[in-house]
């Protein structure tokens, strides 16, 4: 969800030419990746353990995956 709204944000630069919007994408990237580091990753950890860490491990933070991940049973 967030790296689509940076994308939007990135589509309208791209389209309206305006230096204005590349400042205000990197802007939310950096505030939700901080965001994300910060308060969510921590919070999802405190709250499922060691299932969140082997989720972590398999799928890569901002690379959107061309294959579902499917934990190891």
């Amino acid at each position: 969800m967030y790296l689509a709204v940076v994308a939007v944000i990135i589509g309208e630069a791209l389209i309206l030419g305006r230096v204005a919007l590349w400042i205000y994408a990197a802007a939310v990237w950096l505030a939700t990746a901080a965001f994300v580091r910060w308060v969510e990753e921590p919070s999802l950890r405190a709250q499922f353990g060691d299932d969140y860490d082997e989720y972590r491990r398999g799928v890569p933070a901002w690379v959107p995956r061309l294959r579902p991940w499917r934990p190891q049973e």
